[in-house]
């Protein structure tokens, strides 16, 4: 990750000359930051599993709702590696990108479906829908922290 900060231009020349001012942040996320990130998804994905053994629904149905949950963690995640990939100037093929946009998609449209036709209460479909939407976010952030560190610390080790 290369953070980089606006274009400088030379007073002197008048806009002929471009000089970059490349500032590289070397701060790791908090403690808190990631505790807080990890939680999340623990509490999002244990939560929506609870919610599938204790439901009145038949087994194909619970596996239906769960696979959806692995599917979408999985396609969250591939998209922020792809996302940021990009970033790092690392290669990134267009169809990686886009089918890691279209699965992320597809999963949220499944599960809205899912729940638009099942036979559960309002509040069960609501609390379906954002233990799911909190651990796709989670699963952002987590990633996130993870090429956080893992980049600070390589461009650490580099400086040495």
């Amino acid at each position: 990750m290369n953070y980089q900060t606006t274009v400088s231009v030379d007073e002197n020349s008048k806009g002929t000359k471009v000089k970059k001012e490349v500032k590289v942040y070397d701060q790791k996320p908090t403690s808190a930051f990631i505790g807080a990130s990890w939680s999340a998804l623990l509490i999002g994905m244990t939560s929506y599993c609870i919610g599938l053994w204790n439901a009145d629904m038949m087994l194909n149905e619970k596996g239906y709702y769960f696979t959806i949950l692995l599917f979408g963690l999985f396609s969250v995640i591939s998209v922020q590696k792809a996302v940021r990939d990009k970033m790092e100037d690392i290669p990134v093929t267009d169809i990686y990108y886009s089918i890691s946009w279209f699965t992320t998609t597809a999963s949220i449209v499944l599960l809205v479906i899912g729940l638009w036709n099942a036979d559960l209460l309002l509040s069960e479909k609501g609390f379906y829908g954002m233990s799911f939407l909190l651990s796709l976010f989670a699963a952002i952030a987590v990633q996130k922290n993870t090429r956080d560190v893992q980049y600070i610390d390589r461009n650490i080790d580099d400086d040495k």
